[in-house]
């Protein structure tokens, strides 16, 4: 029998288990309205694929919306009195809420409270005319919603090779924000190379408190095992830098399903990690364990 070892911290964090819990509760309710959510609620198609099944309907744009109310009109198909719009967890621009205010689409907002609280930043940062500098994905949207924040004016860069590309200004004030779940040590080697080029900036550490912990048990047993599973969404950041940093010790298979698994490759491993992005329900995490434990 293999012996398998679950990582202390794994799986949904309180951002997406917050989100998830409002979206669900909204679509019980509101039976006579239309609920989109704007782009995926979370990064995990399978969870995802549960609320569409609801009724939850997944655009890209508030275009989208409208196109979809009006093509329900000329086919003749019923329409709900209401819709409502759901923000999800990663959050938005500023000028997301503006279109909603502007067309009438409520929202139900889920945008998690640490992102929220890099929204305040990113704004205050730029209402006091400082440079925003985010560290992270400039294409994840966490990084485009808090840029959106700042008029879209941040630079973005997603690691230390991006920033000592950039041409920093002695006369210019700097302020500097992380995408929640930036590798901590990853984000501490960018601050310190910035703080040694003598400028004039300003650092809040804005690392999601739940991705720091996450990240040091998978790394922690990561160094107990053979192999490590780590199980979350393709898309998912923070899954991903938990694979970066369990592949830095130690075999590493990364997995969205229990059907992802190969029972040949597993073969020659006897203790196997297990850990899962903040994304990945625990029915997931559960089937990975339940094949694991038949082996």
């Amino acid at each position: 029998m293999k012996n398998i070892l679950i990582a202390e911290n794994a799986g949904f964090c309180f951002g997406v288990k917050r989100a998830m819990n409002m979206a669900w509760n909204e679509l019980d309710k509101t039976d006579n309205v239309s609920i989109y959510a704007l782009g995926p609620l979370i990064h995990n198609s399978q969870a995802v694929a549960k609320y569409e099944e609801r009724g939850m309907v997944t655009v890209a744009t508030i275009e989208d919306i409208e196109k979809i109310e009006a093509d329900k009109s000329i086919s003749g198909k019923p329409i709900n009195n209401s819709k409502e719009m759901i923000i999800r967890s990663h959050g938005v621009s500023k000028t997301v809420y503006d279109e909603a205010k502007e067309k009438n689409i409520p929202i139900i907002d889920t945008t998690c409270p640490f992102v929220r609280k890099i929204h305040y930043l990113a704004n205050k940062c730029y209402e006091d005319g400082k440079q925003l500098i985010v560290i992270g994905d400039k294409n994840h949207p966490e990084i485009i919603g808090i840029n959106g924040w700042s008029s879209h004016s941040a630079i973005i860069a997603k690691n230390l090779e991006e920033i000592k590309n950039i041409s920093f200004e002695s006369n210019k004030e700097y302020f500097i924000v992380a995408q929640t779940t930036m590798n901590e040590k990853e984000f501490d080697a960018i601050i310190s190379h910035i703080r040694s080029l003598n400028i004039r900036v300003e650092v809040e550490n804005t690392i999601c408190s739940a991705t720091r912990v996450r990240q040091e048990s998978a790394r922690d047993l990561a160094q107990r095992v053979e192999l490590m599973i780590v199980i979350g969404g393709r898309h998912s950041s923070n899954t991903q830098k938990l694979v970066k940093i369990c592949q830095d010790t130690v075999d590493t298979f990364s997995i969205e399903t229990k059907d992802d698994l190969d029972k040949d490759l597993l073969s020659k491993y006897n203790t196997i990690g297990i850990t899962a992005g903040a994304s990945t329900p625990d029915w997931i995490i559960d089937d990975v364990i339940g094949f694991l434990s038949e082996l």
